[in-house]
């Protein structure tokens, strides 16, 4: 904790701080939001597999590497190195991205399914989507930030 102090806040929080800086409070709702994708998609049925196939992968892999990433800050493997505040910034930077593509593509398969399927498949749909707009915003909002810290460190 005196690395962050001493540098302006610039460094990444360790333990419990985790859960009281920003923008890494916001681990825990992108944690939340991205289980809430995965779990409406896995269970809803799949007109375009193709798509939802890379909507689930962004939404797994997001989830693992932010729960990795969480873990990791709070036991503080990065021992408040510069380079973990690149890999912080790199890493939400590219969820951003990957989350803003599976939204989209989200999207596009649950327009194509208004017809045909039943009224809860459709909404199970619908609420992925929400939730995959969510989730993108969280780690837009996560990735400015951090990229705020990379600067000024």
């Amino acid at each position: 904790m005196a690395p962050a102090a001493a540098s302006g806040g610039s460094s990444l929080p360790s333990g419990f701080a985790v859960f009281i800086t920003f923008p890494d409070l916001l681990f825990i709702f992108e944690f939340v939001f991205g289980g809430l994708v995965w779990i409406l998609v896995a269970s809803s049925l799949v007109p375009m597999p193709l798509v939802q196939g890379w909507v689930m992968f962004v939404s797994v892999f997001c989830f693992v590497a932010t729960t990795a990433l969480l873990i990791l800050y709070i036991i503080g493997t990065h021992g408040g190195e510069a380079s973990w505040v690149t890999l912080d910034a790199a890493y939400h930077c590219t969820a951003a991205l990957f989350y803003l593509s599976a939204s989209v593509l989200e999207a596009l398969a649950t327009i194509e399914m208004y017809e045909g399927f039943t009224y809860k498949q459709y909404h199970e749909n619908i609420s992925a989507v929400v939730f995959s707009y969510v989730a993108t915003l969280l780690y837009v909002v996560h990735a400015v930030f951090s990229l705020i810290r990379w600067k000024s460190s």
